[in-house]
C-alpha cells in the first residue's frame, strides 16, 4: 500500500460553471483554469499520482497543451487511474476536503462521491468527501477562490 496527498486552489470568477467532483453546482461563479478547473478532481488526481510515484497533474496534463483546454476533469481522473493500473496499482480509498466559503455543498456531496466512484470503478463507500469554510478569512473566506485537498491510498494489483 502507498499513500499520496493532493492539493489544488483556483480563483473564482463570473461567467464559468462551477464544477466540483464532476458535478455542476449551481452558483454565480465558477473556477478559473485551463480545464474545467474542478479543484476536487485535481486534488484527487495529484494524490493518486503521488501515491503511485507518477509525478503530478501539471506534468501529466500540462496547461500548455491545447488538448486539455476546457477538458472535463473527470477525463483526467479516468486517465490517471489508467496510469496507476499500468504501474500495477489500484485505488484503495480517497478522503478529500473542499474548502469554500460558498455555496453550501453538503447536498451535492453524495452525487460527487457517486460520480467519482463510477469514474474510477471503486465502491462509493471507499470515497469520503467533506466541505469546510475558512470562517471568512483569506481569499477563500472572501469568496475569491476555492481549494481542495485529498489523501489517497493505492494498493498493488
Amino acid at each position: 500500500m502507498r499513500v499520496g496527498i493532493g492539493y489544488d486552489l483556483h480563483q473564482l470568477v463570473p461567467s464559468r460553471p462551477l464544477m466540483l467532483g464532476g458535478v455542476e453546482v449551481p452558483y454565480n461563479k465558477g473556477l478559473l483554469g485551463h480545464s474545467d478547473a474542478d479543484v476536487l478532481i485535481h486534488a484527487i488526481c495529484d494524490a493518486l499520482l503521488g501515491a503511485a510515484g507518477l509525478g503530478d497533474i501539471g506534468r501529466r496534463f500540462p496547461d500548455s497543451d491545447a488538448a486539455y483546454k476546457d477538458i472535463a476533469s473527470l477525463k483526467l481522473l479516468f486517465q490517471t487511474v489508467k496510469f496507476l493500473k499500468e504501474k500495477g496499482f489500484r485505488v484503495g480509498n480517497l478522503d478529500a476536503t473542499i474548502v469554500a466559503q460558498a455555496p453550501k455543498l453538503v447536498s451535492f456531496i453524495p452525487q460527487m462521491e457517486a460520480v467519482i466512484a463510477e469514474t474510477i470503478a471503486i465502491p462509493v463507500d471507499c470515497i469520503n468527501i467533506k466541505a469546510t469554510t475558512t470562517e471568512k478569512m483569506g481569499v477563500i473566506g472572501q469568496n475569491e477562490a476555492m481549494a481542495a485537498m485529498c489523501v489517497a491510498l493505492v494498493e498493488s494489483i
